[in-house]
């Protein structure tokens, strides 16, 4: 059931209000509150003793009734490949002696159709030992006798790429993140007596006392450089403070920001949100100095992450949304010289890389969500991420070109490209992702060369559409009521994915609630500022730190895949809550503004001590509650502007006194977490494509190339229409979300397919890989086979698509940055680039295609080269190398 919860609902957080909306019930009242001197959710009670100290008796529940139901399955390498998709072992835990010890699993066999959870077991005890045996016999044997074997995925395995099986599942510590399952050695079964079978031992529900939150926090450093908060609010005084000494204990000795106590290092998207948040404001050389670690050519980096890097992830022009907020800060002009050539040779590369020529979006995965499989459907490899085209990426790149516009005005450079970039990408951001029946945007389209909008939500980039002015005004208004909600706070994404555990899925990071928040401000909703800024600081203070993130459908920080105490991004969105909320700081090129927003449930006198903008140093009172200024006065001056010059020098007092006015009513919806069905997993048969039933399908919608075919009852879709055709399935739930859409069946005809060996292009490599096609396969490096000829000849006037099948195990599928970039020419014209993404550690024989390029061709020979190029360099500037096997063209119409 939805919750719209109103402006008379600030006081959710206790019993309901007489004059709460109809929908609302008891059980749906927040389950905390939050005065102002303490934090009690339940039996905790985190409270403020001083401003510079705080206790809190909070305990993690995630021990108490634990599941006993689990699911796991088994994994070769690191990938989701012993059962199909969605198939997964069951067992009900019930520990003797505290351990359970579970019958030998054959690889492969799913279990027998009875067997089945207990819905009414207990739960089980804390650190019960698990004990799991599998029978891995059949594929050594195949192997040994043929050197390879075919596994559930559809992959082929070869003997000298098997490096070891894994255990995943849905209970910590297993986890259903299949590409990071290599570098957890305890999740690795054995066989050391070499019988083939293999064993693994492991404790579930585990309890550490050590690993708990702690129960004080008091001030250790001196922030008197800092600004000084005082609220009247002991409670809001204490968690600007702990966020202040948390900000001092994240700072390194070569003065960059460390992202968090388990992060160590400069990662350019967290340093930059954080940066834009607040840090700008009271850090700013730390701030260029972090910001310049992420340049390296001239260039911005993109972090290490999805098939190897940048091009599959594009974010990386989060740097530039930092960077400028810098030079508002500081308006330091010779900081605007070097940022505006490194933004711009940035962003050249990336026009050549990541457009999309039919939606005019750009590629690549979601802005922060780069764990494939908390954000993807499981089908989708790193190819497939980076064709997709995501909100908050969009939208990133889209203030990457406003600014471009704003800096080279400043100094005097040609502005038209970049403003007329902006306005095309602003408008295809508004006609390929917007829901209107929902009023929000989707995260995504996906899909193999024919997309479709992924339906669900993505906070971040909801909330930076209506901060950067992509939406216009109706819309910044609807996605703030209609985005959902959890009771703890922001999710990031909404509905959530079935059997992953939460981390990106089902989670809450406090940074996406601080953005949200500033969204919320921008249209005026006082609700869901208030729902914001509570889920900041209920966090920070029963946890006595700024978490990484937080399980959505709970608010607990244990029960996440990784956490972190003193997220940099965290501490940020906290303090921006102070800066950007209750004092309404907003920078331009050539003045400081004010706009407070102050909620009546806030209402205090506020002061801001020795806030440092540029040459000048502001003591800052702000008075009364609402979002209207009836005076502002600089040294007792009253101002008719709410703004004081970029110019301004010494040290100055301003009050902002506000109106005290009722803020006008706007909604938020708060809803229960909501999970999308299961997928179906399709396969083609006798020119039909068949699939399974899904629990709480009521029908299954059958797409071809992006579009509706039909709406059917039955389990099966006849292919009548014989020319190419990506086809796929989607579960409409008769519960809520709908599923995503299956992997996509590509049906090629007959005749309508060409395979150009790159061994008859140029000389083969002597490697010793297998698994190719033809007669062998050509090494490409940045120096060797660097220009690949192709020729081929067709015989229709036709549409085609144009990829590579390729390998590249420089790396795993999930981070370094070793993806392999190179750019087609047809018949001397450049066509686009092709990105061959990591495919596994060490795994050359692990072959797959990479995106395709669409292009008219006439009847005829055709010439094809396939070139290393300079602005193909990758973010590991040295390796650049991939297997080249065939080139392949499809005839798609």
């Amino acid at each position: 059931m939805k919750i719209r919860i109103v402006f008379a609902l600030l006081g959710l957080w206790s019993a309901c209000s007489p004059n709460a909306d109809k929908a609302a019930s008891p059980q749906d009242t927040l389950p905390y509150r939050i005065e102002s001197d303490r934090v009690t959710q339940g039996n905790s009670v985190a409270r403020a003793i001083s401003a510079h100290e705080m206790h809190s008796d909070y305990q993690s529940p995630a021990n108490d009734n634990f599941n006993p139901n689990i699911e796991f399955k088994f994994s070769i390498n690191g990938q989701d490949n012993e059962l199909t998709f969605g198939v997964n072992h069951h067992a009900t835990v019930v520990a003797q002696n505290g351990v359970y010890s579970h019958p030998t699993i054959v690889w492969g066999k799913a279990d027998a159709a009875e067997t089945a959870t207990v819905t009414n077991a207990t739960g089980i005890p804390a650190n019960t030992q698990l004990e799991l045996k599998l029978d891995l016999r059949q594929i050594l044997a195949a192997l040994k006798k043929d050197g390879f074997c075919e596994l559930a995925n559809g992959h082929k395995l070869m003997k000298s790429d098997f490096k070891g099986v894994w255990l995943a599942g849905g209970t910590a510590p297993m986890t259903w993140d299949f590409d990071n399952l290599p570098s957890r050695s305890e999740m690795q079964l054995t066989d050391p007596d070499g019988d083939g079978i293999y064993t693994i031992n492991l404790k579930i529900n585990t309890f550490d006392a050590k690993k708990t939150t702690r129960a004080e926090w008091k001030q250790t450093h001196d922030l008197q450089k800092y600004p000084q908060y005082e609220s009247g609010k002991i409670l809001l005084d204490a968690l600007y403070n702990l966020s202040l000494d948390e900000l001092v204990s994240n700072l390194e000795a070569d003065t960059t920001f460390r992202t968090g106590k388990e992060w160590a290092g400069v990662w350019t998207r967290d340093v930059s949100y954080s940066i834009v948040l607040a840090l700008a404001a009271i850090e700013p050389e730390v701030a260029k100095h972090s910001l310049m670690r992420k340049v390296v050519n001239g260039r911005i980096v993109q972090d290490t992450g999805t098939g190897g890097s940048w091009p599959v992830s594009t974010d990386r022009l989060t740097w530039t949304l930092a960077a400028w907020e810098v030079y508002l800060a500081t308006g330091d002009l010779k900081w605007l010289k070097t940022i505006y050539k490194i933004v711009a040779e940035s962003a050249q590369d990336d026009s050549l890389h990541v457009f999309d020529p039919k939606t005019g979006l750009v590629y690549g995965e979601s802005s922060f969500l780069d764990w494939r499989k908390q954000s993807y459907p499981i089908w989708m490899e790193a190819r497939d991420i980076y064709k997709s085209q995501c909100l908050g990426t969009n939208v990133v790149h889209y203030r990457n070109y406003q600014i471009l516009d704003e800096m080279a005005k400043i100094l005097g450079e040609e502005t038209t490209t970049w403003s007329q970039t902006a306005t095309k990408l602003a408008a295809a951001i508004n006609a390929n992702l917007w829901i209107e029946e929902k009023s929000y945007y989707a995260q995504y389209l996906y899909g193999y060369n024919y997309f479709t909008r992924s339906g669900g939500a993505e906070n971040l980039g909801e909330s930076l559409a209506v901060l950067y002015g992509v939406a216009t005004p109706e819309r910044q208004r609807a996605v703030i009521s209609h985005t959902p909600l959890s009771i703890f706070g922001v999710p990031t994404v909404a509905p959530q994915i079935p059997n992953i555990p939460p981390y990106h899925n089902n989670s809450i990071w406090p940074f996406v609630q601080a953005f949200y928040g500033l969204a919320a401000k921008k249209v005026g909703n006082e609700p869901a500022v208030v729902h914001s800024i509570e889920g900041i600081y209920r966090q920070a203070a029963l946890f006595l730190t700024n978490k990484e993130n937080m399980v959505a459908t709970s608010g607990d920080f244990k029960g996440t895949e990784v956490n972190s105490d003193r997220q940099l991004w965290s501490i940020a969105g906290n303090l921006a809550t102070v800066y950007r909320i209750f004092f309404g700081i907003d920078y331009t090129p050539d003045s400081l503004n004010f706009s407070p927003f102050v909620p009546k449930k806030y209402d205090s006198v506020k002061t801001l001590r020795n806030f440092t903008y540029r040459n000048a140093t502001l003591d800052i009172t702000v008075k009364g509650f609402g979002q209207g200024i009836s005076s502002f006065t600089v040294d007792g001056k009253p101002q008719e502007r709410a703004s004081i010059s970029g110019k301004l020098r010494g040290k100055h007092l301003i009050e902002i006194q506000l109106d005290n006015h009722e803020i006008p009513a706007q909604t938020i919806n708060v809803t229960p977490i909501s999970y999308r069905i299961e997928s179906p997993v399709t396969s083609l048969n006798n020119e039909q494509i068949e699939w399974k039933k899904i629990d709480n399908a009521q029908s299954y919608k059958v797409f071809c190339n992006g579009q509706i075919r039909a709406e059917i009852k039955e389990l099966f879709f006849p292919i009548t229409n014989h020319i190419y055709g990506e086809w796929q399935v989607q579960a409409i739930s008769s519960t809520g979300f709908n599923s995503y859409l299956s992997k996509p069946i590509c049906y090629i005809p007959k005749n309508e397919k060409i395979v150009v060996e790159a061994e008859s292009a140029t000389r083969p490599s002597k490697l010793n890989y297998m698994g190719f096609t033809g007669n062998k396969f050509v090494e490409s490096t940045i120096e060797t086979n660097n220009a690949i000829p192709f020729s081929f000849r067709t015989t229709l006037q036709s549409e085609y698509l144009l990829d590579i099948r390729y390998s590249n195990g420089n790396g795993p599928t999930n981070t370094d940055n070793k993806c392999a970039i190179r750019t087609l020419y047809v018949d001397d014209e450049r066509v686009g680039v092709i990105v061959l993404p990591q495919r596994g550690s060490g795994e050359w024989s692990n072959w797959g295609y990479s995106n395709a390029l669409r292009l008219k061709l006439k009847p005829g020979p055709h010439k094809v080269l396939l070139v290393y190029e300079p602005t193909n360099r990758n973010m590991n500037g040295l390796v650049n190398t991939a297997m080249i096997d065939h080139l392949r063209i499809i005839t798609s119409e």
